[in-house]
């Protein structure tokens, strides 16, 4: 319900009188009927609200510190060691590269695995890819 306002010569709002009150079960009738905290006191739902929120907030940076501690401890550092040259045969490309525990591998262009060991860095077997065509 709309109600019509006036100022008065002190510059107080009063109602014109012409319009009837609500009924006090409107949150405006119980607003104006004085049931409301005055300032600087704390409504008790605000209260909740404002200590869900600073939880919330608190529970989500100890979250981000978490798995930034877990990314930080968990990630294994690259302790591989590569080999300084790999000696191809003649003729031959390499197309990928994986290394394993004592050993490397070097997949050429021609279907071969070349094995080679990784102390001593000598071929130790081939192995030919079989492919469609052969």
């Amino acid at each position: 319900m709309e109600r019509a306002l006036m100022g008065d010569k002190d510059g107080q709002l009063q109602g014109t009188g012409a319009q009837e009150t609500p009924p006090a079960d409107t949150p405006d009738a119980a607003w104006d009927a004085g049931d409301h905290a005055g300032p600087g006191v704390e409504i008790a739902s605000l209260r909740f609200l404002r200590r869900l929120v600073t939880g919330l907030t608190a529970v989500m940076i100890a979250g981000m510190v978490i798995l930034i501690a877990l990314f930080v401890t968990r990630f294994p550092s690259n302790d591989t060691a590569l080999p300084d040259a790999i000696t191809l045969p003649d003729g031959t490309t390499a197309t990928a590269f994986t290394v394993g525990s004592g050993w490397y591998a070097v997949v050429t262009g021609d279907d071969r695995i070349l094995i080679y060991d990784r102390n001593t860095g000598d071929l130790r077997q081939t192995v030919r890819i079989k492919t469609e065509t052969d």
